[in-house]
């Protein structure tokens, strides 16, 4: 959200839970599990509100991003479905007075303050977002020191897992603010459906990764953006403390503008769950460990995505489960529960490398042979062009007994 107001719950926030990065063995061989932190799948009888032990509601307007509707309490415009939803409804009616005058629209806006709050791991939600001019539905973080006098708003930081305005259908945001690079000035990217389908046809998944020095978007599995210090032009990374998460639907606003004549009321927001887990829980057995290459820069899975196809990469080493990679004794290197994979059937140079499912094939098939090479179909693992550069994905070639061929791997 652009230009958030700054008067959240100061002593509330002050209570708030920390819920550390969790670290603890896997007793799977494929891949290392992720512990599960917060969970709602918004259960329980139509018209009730959501979990007050999970969730607390806001009330008020905003000024500051100059958004139309009052927040209520209660089930009034945040209520469970009956059928496994939290419904967020935007309503046109009055009954508040808001800083513009009579207020024309009310909606709801949900936080975990006190109840929740984390540093690092992976945030989920699975929605459906309203259509329309005007609207502006948002799951995002703020940092649990916002109600510190001394720090505030964008001192504290504030993740944009996805927003949306009603004027673009078919895209979401990603952003990150903090000082420097807050309001319209926050740090982020859009990601588009193919074929101009809307978000509002049906029900996307939106997530995030979050590490220390670094934060990957994706939607439905997609990872789209990835954000580290060095984006934020010598500014301050404030992203290394708990976080707690919003859920809200605001009715106009400087960025998505007022409604019109075209726009439907009511409009809803319809959340199907919220997930937390922590990262991936440390090293997983059979020798695993990060695997080390040209600079200095860890073998990485491209936003720590788990999905086939997915880029394996040099990044620099930051202790995710992205570049976790397990060696369970049968030729494979494994990570995120998939094996290291020569894209496709044809091992000529410049054959990039992915993950994959692990399927037994000759493009799964590593060895060692001493010489610091890791080889797969008579070729060596390679750094393209000879670049340590972060997101420089991964080939095979000709073994030459370069440096872009030489790899440590650290049990």
């Amino acid at each position: 959200m652009r230009r958030k107001r700054n008067t959240l719950l100061a002593a509330v926030l002050a209570a708030a839970t920390i819920v550390p990065l969790g670290l603890s063995a896997s007793a799977a061989p494929a891949a290392p599990t992720a512990t599960t932190t917060f969970s709602d799948d918004f259960d329980g009888p139509a018209g009730s509100p959501a979990d007050g032990g999970k969730w607390q509601y806001e009330t008020g307007d905003n000024v500051n991003n100059h958004e139309l509707q009052w927040y209520t309490s209660g089930a009034a415009n945040g209520a469970l479905d009956g059928q496994g939803h939290l419904v967020i409804t935007a309503k046109r009616e009055g009954g508040h007075n808001c800083w513009y005058g009579p207020c024309e629209y009310t909606s709801a806006r949900l936080n975990t303050a006190q109840r929740f709050t984390q540093a690092y791991g992976h945030f989920e939600a699975r929605m459906q977002i309203p259509r329309g001019q005007g609207m502006w539905p948002a799951f995002w973080m703020l940092g649990d020191n916002i109600g510190d006098p001394n720090v505030g708003w964008p001192a504290s930081g504030e993740i944009d897992i996805m927003e949306n305005v009603g004027f673009e259908p078919n895209t979401v945001h990603g952003t990150i603010h903090g000082p420097g690079y807050s309001g319209s000035g926050g740090v982020g990217a859009g990601y588009s459906l193919p074929g101009g389908q809307a978000f509002a046809d049906g029900f996307h998944t939106f997530a995030i990764d979050w590490s220390p020095n670094r934060i990957t978007w994706s939607v439905d599995g997609n990872a789209y953006e990835t954000r580290t210090p060095a984006d934020i032009n010598g500014n301050r990374w404030v992203f290394d403390h708990p976080f707690f998460i919003i859920m809200n639907l605001a009715v106009g606003g400087y960025w998505p503008g007022n409604p019109d004549g075209s726009t439907p009321f009511p409009g809803r927001l319809v959340v199907d769950y919220v997930h937390v887990t922590t990262g991936d829980s440390g090293p997983p057995p059979g020798g695993g460990g990060t695997i080390t290459g040209l600079g200095g820069k860890c073998v990485d899975v491209a936003g720590a995505n788990s999905a086939n196809g997915t880029p394996v990469q040099l990044y620099d080493c930051n202790g995710t489960g992205a570049q976790q990679w397990s060696r369970p004794g049968d030729g494979t290197i494994r990570a995120l529960g998939k094996c290291l994979d020569i894209a496709g059937a044809n091992p000529a140079n410049g054959t990039k490398v992915q993950l994959y499912d692990c399927n037994g094939t000759g493009a799964q098939q590593w060895s060692r042979p001493g010489d610091g090479t890791i080889r797969a179909l008579g070729k060596c693992l390679d750094a393209t062009n000879n670049s340590s550069a972060n997101g420089n994905q991964l080939q095979i070639w000709d073994c030459a007994g370069s440096a872009n061929q030489k790899w440590t791997v650290n049990s």
